[in-house]
């Protein structure tokens, strides 16, 4: 016979004294692992971090609150520190191609400084050329006159007001040293550290100052139209080309020595800010195309490493599909395409106006969960391949002592953080307890320490209230009770109805074919378990066995699987009489919202079994399991808030000792029960029953034997020795009804 669990059974094994501290003010927090239970991702991530390479970016899994944003970004920084700094990124414009602009990459800080030099060489001119052209002009009408020309035409004669032609010797030569003692200051900006890629830059530079000096001679005359509105604008939007246009400032890497290669996480990506933009411009606009282009975060961060959650880019409905797509090619090629900002992702800024391709070397993070990263692998599959390196967040680690401390040192981690109180050790074991109840189970504790964060603020909220100078295992259960109170209104409605009647369950006393079913809510932000009735009916008939609730399709696969499960025992368990002449019906009593899980199988065949047989139910005992075939009792999930949900009922309407719950003896490592229940437990008011097969569970249920196979049958005062009998009878009175409906005339 089995027996009743143990108190000792039910929870963690874990004490006070056995953390070897008293609070968590005495620990050293600098001898904690910032990892903790993710030493392979730990490594994982060290592996991505020390290879740059194209294919080799990172894929985070993992499930909020693991951490696996916060520990990745932090060893991405740690790695980057010793990276070399970024280059300043500008563009300049394209004398021969306008529509390519030049990039040039500037030691970090000189894209500015060349930028404010060149508006400054830009106002110079401005000021100086005119000037000369007056002071030019002024010389030649100075001149005596030629009297050999004096009957020639004066439009052939005036070398300096027909600029286009020629320019004075004079002017050229004013020219030329204005450019080279203006143009001295921009080289020693972009020749910057002299080192050799310094040195390519600047001989680029080099050739786009002397297209500048040509463009300028070459349309000399525009500085000499006069200072009307018109003529004006004409010589801003001839001097905008020169502008440069910083896309990449990396200025704050050159003042910070503990800055080395750009970490950037976009929380909000979208197709500008990953990969830049055209700036729209009306056709009034003076500013040059260049001029327009944005630089995009993958831009930003050359030479470092871009952070993206995977789900952000999916939830952009508009864009998503077309974000993945172009860092597709940027993975396939290197290069960023800058296009329209404000036009259709995607399509081309316009033949006007085709920039080239800007090369980018970026190590792309993308986070993810499983779910979502086997959603891209189904999809994207070629997308997937560029992220060689995957770094796994565990949902769970053993639970010893090590992880206990561990945990300890975290608590400890959070007080500092925050400016907490103290957590004393009984504290602690509860916030244990708290992170194994994450995943039900006493062999491991959960990893998604961001909960462990958010019991450990509202636990210290209840010690200030009752100015405890520790926080102590009696407010972190005053805060889990507390927040039990603010969201438990269903169950507690729930509750209430089955209190009043409205709900029919009975808790006491025997009754054949009805049994206590135990089914797990879910909404989201919490979750509690409730008994459900569960009835059967049997009479003669060859329809099988009958679920109602299937039939009006209230029912999931799940479910149906677990029925199909329960018809093939039934037969197999009674094949003498296979085809069974039976017509079985199950019903969900009361219940509205559809049934899905197997975890009732169990509970669906004792009460078939008890209507079959006519053996009555205890009613103080609720049942939950799944079966195979064979009859073995399989593990089920949300086991710790289905006995908790029950045990409520009974003791809202009455503890009398003899009520419990049967469950899969295969579940006993997940049994992370509330004190109450315990408590409970060792007082004898409530009782927990581990089974491991139906028989087992229906010899509990009835208090009669299960019954054992003899020869040709069940013994005759067994469970199943009646239910063979009622079987039989079935099958006689179906024989007779065919018979007789075959001797009737027609």
């Amino acid at each position: 016979m089995v027996s009743s669990l143990k108190a000792s059974q039910l929870n963690l094994p874990l004490q006070a004294t056995d953390l070897g501290f008293a609070n968590t003010s005495m620990l050293n927090l600098d001898s904690f692992p910032k990892w903790i239970g993710q030493a392979d991702a730990e490594q994982a991530t060290n592996f991505g971090l020390s290879i740059f390479q194209p294919g080799f970016n990172m894929l985070v899994l993992g499930e909020s609150g693991s951490g696996r944003k916060s520990l990745t970004l932090h060893a991405i920084q740690a790695a980057s520190a010793h990276r070399p700094k970024p280059h300043d990124l500008v563009l300049l414009y394209h004398f021969e191609t306008p529509e390519k602009p030049l990039a040039l990459y500037l030691n970090a800080g000189h894209g500015v400084r060349l930028r404010v030099e060149m508006d400054a060489f830009i106002r110079q001119m401005i000021k100086f050329i005119p000037d000369l052209i007056a002071q030019t002009a002024a010389k030649e009408e100075a001149k005596p006159e030629n009297p050999a020309n004096k009957d020639a035409d004066p439009k052939e004669t005036d070398s300096i007001t027909n600029m286009e032609l020629k320019l004075a010797e004079q002017l050229k030569h004013a020219l030329e040293a204005f450019f080279t003692e203006q143009f001295a200051r921009l080289i020693m900006i972009v020749k910057g550290d002299a080192s050799p890629f310094a040195m390519t830059e600047l001989l680029k530079f080099d050739l786009h100052l002397a297209a500048l000096m040509r463009d300028v001679c070459e349309n000399i005359e525009i500085f000499n139209q006069g200072s009307s509105a018109e003529n004006e604008g004409l010589l801003e939007g001839f001097l905008g080309r020169f502008r440069v246009n910083v896309m990449v400032d990396n200025a704050a890497y050159l003042a910070d020595a503990n800055l080395g290669s750009p970490v950037i996480f976009d929380e909000d990506p979208s197709f500008s800010s990953l990969f830049g933009g055209l700036e729209s411009a009306d056709s009034s606009s003076n500013t040059a195309d260049f001029m327009r282009l944005r630089a995009g975060n993958l831009l930003k961060a050359h030479g470092g490493t871009l952070m993206l959650y995977l789900r952000d880019i999916n939830a952009d409905q508009q864009s998503g599909v077309q974000i993945l797509e172009k860092l597709h090619r940027f993975l396939r090629n290197g290069t960023i395409q800058i296009e329209e900002a404000s036009g259709t992702p995607g399509q081309s800024a316009g033949t006007h106006f085709a920039p080239e391709a800007l090369a980018a070397n970026v190590k792309l993070v993308l986070i993810a969960t499983r779910e979502e990263y086997y959603a891209l692998q189904d999809e994207l599959p070629e997308f997937a391949r560029y992220f060689q390196v995957k770094v796994d967040f565990v949902e769970s680690m053993q639970a010893n002592e090590a992880s206990y401390l561990a945990i300890a040192g975290l608590v400890a981690k959070f007080c500092h953080q925050h400016a907490l109180k103290p957590f004393a050790a009984d504290a602690v074991v509860k916030l244990i307890r708290f992170m194994q109840r994450t995943i039900d189970d006493q062999m491991r504790i959960g990893t998604r320490f961001s909960l462990l964060e958010k019991l450990a603020l509202e636990s210290t909220v209840m010690a200030n209230i009752v100015s405890s100078e520790f926080v102590s295992a009696v407010h972190v259960q005053s805060a889990l009770d507390a927040r039990k109170k603010r969201h438990n209104s269903p169950e507690r409605q729930l509750r209430e109805s089955m209190i009043d009647g409205e709900v029919m369950i009975n808790l006491t006393g025997e009754q054949v074919g009805q049994i206590n079913g135990l089914t797990h809510i879910d909404l989201g932000d919490m979750s509690f378990g409730s008994p459900v009735r569960i009835s059967a009916r049997c009479y003669a008939g060859a329809e099988g066995v009958i679920n109602i609730d299937r039939e009006v399709a209230m029912t999931g696969p799940n479910h149906d699987k677990g029925l199909m499960i329960l018809r093939s025992w039934l037969s197999a368990s009674f094949s003498s009489l296979t085809p069974l002449s039976l017509t079985a019906s199950l019903v969900f009593e009361q219940e509205y919202y559809g049934v899905e899980g197997d975890s009732a199988s169990c509970a669906e065949l004792y009460a078939l079994l008890s209507a079959l047989s006519g053996v009555p139910i205890k009613q103080g005992l609720a049942v939950t399991g799944a079966m195979n075939q064979h009859g073995e009792v399989m593990a089920i999930g949300g086991l710790n808030e289905k006995i908790e949900g029950y045990f409520r009922i009974c003791k809202a309407i009455g503890l009398d000792g003899k009520q419990g719950v049967l469950i899969p003896s295969r579940n006993l490592a997940h049994l992370l029960l509330e004190d109450e229940v315990i408590e409970a437990v060792k007082a004898g008011q409530f009782n927990i029953y581990p089974v491991s097969n139906v028989l087992e569970a229906i010899e509990l249920l009835t208090d009669v034997p299960a019954g054992t196979w003899s020869g040709d049958r069940y013994a005759e005062n067994s469970v199943l020795g009646r239910a063979q009998h009622h079987l039989e009878t079935f099958r006689m009175s179906l024989q007779h009804n065919r018979a007789i409906q075959l001797n009737q005339p027609r």
